[in-house]
């Protein structure tokens, strides 16, 4: 119905029809729904990498040439140097790929443990041992069959000769609780920390679970005797810290030999955290994000739960972690780089993403690279020629190379 009311505007009178609606407004649109979770939209399509190499000016004047290297990986997890022109691609399907010289073997790698991939997880991180020029040894996290529908996160180790990996056996398994991602990496103290999924809410604050937790082992897979809760009754004496959810990133800090980790959160509230010996993160109990279904978790400023360094909200669905040590990309000496797979849950929107941090650990500022690319960046690793190496995780999948723009 109408309403007329007269209203001054300017000196003048004037008469205003105001109009009601009948009808209530309507609600905000129902989204479907899967398993708890949204489901994603797919308005964004894929698009193909350029043929030729894109020239980007950033932010710290440090121009670049992005290229691709090589096509042709199935959904690829990590990577790792084992000479200067040779690197070794992990496959989520449960396949080791060589690229030597820039060009992708048409064989898998032999010597590789039986994988069984589940959901995101199946033949993920690979590293090499420090001594790895005089041992050979190379170490790969997957996820292991240990019954006709279980599988646990294990760690298997190898000796690369050149061509396959011989004497492949495991050196850990964890407890049946645990799925999902499991990265792996060296610290400046010369253990092996691996993290492992999981297994729902119910595993991170559990002591005595692996699930949730970043471990601490020797090369050998065996327990330090200085991990922060050996001799402890009722916690597992691998645990080095506690309360993760999805951990995609592990990396040595250059100078402190610390351990950086990369937590997924969430819709939201992805997290890079400092590793502290006996540490809880904080998972389930408190984040900065929200469930899927839109209600937020608690603040994560909490009494004894350690707080991240950097935090994501909208969520940048990270995975893959490096810090820039080289001489080629000069300007970013120092910083972090993090692969994002999609931009506030929004497919075929990842991107790369660079955080610029002081002396005291504390974040500068951060820059969002390679957004036009549209990429979901599963890896990111320094090669030894000084230059940023990434894996996208398609089925047709590339491995991409950041130089400085000639």
């Amino acid at each position: 119905m109408s309403h007329a009311k007269r209203t001054a505007f300017g000196g003048a009178w004037v008469v205003a029809a105001l109009t009601f609606a009948a009808a209530p407004l309507a609600a905000q649109q129902r989204v479907e729904m899967r398993n708890n979770i949204p489901v994603a939209p797919q308005g964004i399509k894929q698009i193909p990498l350029p043929a030729a190499p894109v020239r980007y000016e950033t932010a710290e004047g440090q121009n670049i040439e992005v290229s691709v290297v090589t096509r042709g990986l199935a959904h690829a997890w990590s990577l790792a140097f084992v000479a200067n022109d040779t690197i070794l691609v992990t496959e989520r399907a449960g396949a080791v790929r060589v690229i030597r010289g820039g060009k992708l073997e048409a064989e898998p790698v032999a010597g590789v443990p039986e994988v069984r991939p589940q959901g995101l997880a199946g033949l993920m991180d690979i590293v090499l041992h420090p001594s790895f020029a005089t041992n050979g040894y190379v170490y790969l996290s997957y996820s292991k069959p240990i019954s006709a529908d279980d599988t646990a996160v294990a760690i298997a180790r190898g000796r690369w000769d050149g061509r396959a990996l011989r004497d492949t056996r495991d050196v850990f398994v964890a407890g049946a609780e645990t799925t999902g991602g499991a990265r792996l990496a060296f610290g400046g103290d010369g253990m092996l920390y691996v993290s492992a999924g999981g297994g729902g809410d119910d595993h991170p604050q559990n002591p005595n679970s692996h699930g949730g937790k970043v471990l601490r082992l020797t090369p050998d897979g065996g327990v330090p005797a200085d991990n922060p809760f050996v001799g402890r009754a009722g916690y597992k004496p691998e645990i080095f810290t506690l309360g993760h959810r999805s951990v995609l990133g592990l990396a040595a800090h250059p100078t402190t030999g610390k351990i950086w980790q990369l937590e997924m959160g969430p819709n939201g509230g992805d997290e890079l955290n400092v590793l502290e010996p006996g540490g809880n993160y904080g998972w389930p109990l408190v984040s900065l994000g929200r469930s899927y279904p839109g209600p937020r978790h608690p603040s994560l400023q909490r009494e004894g739960f350690i707080d991240a360094v950097v935090f994501w909200v909208p969520s940048i669905s990270t995975s893959g972690l490096a810090f820039y040590t080289g001489d080629k990309l000069p300007k970013w000496q120092g910083d972090i780089f993090v692969g994002g797979m999609r931009y506030g849950e929004i497919p075929n929107t990842g991107r790369l993403e660079r955080v610029l941090i002081n002396e005291n650990m504390e974040e500068l500022r951060r820059e969002p690279l390679l957004v036009d690319l549209r990429q979901r960046i599963r890896d990111v690793r320094q090669g030894p020629d000084g230059l940023l190496y990434l894996l996208t995780d398609y089925d047709d999948g590339a491995l991409l190379r950041i130089a400085p723009s000639p």
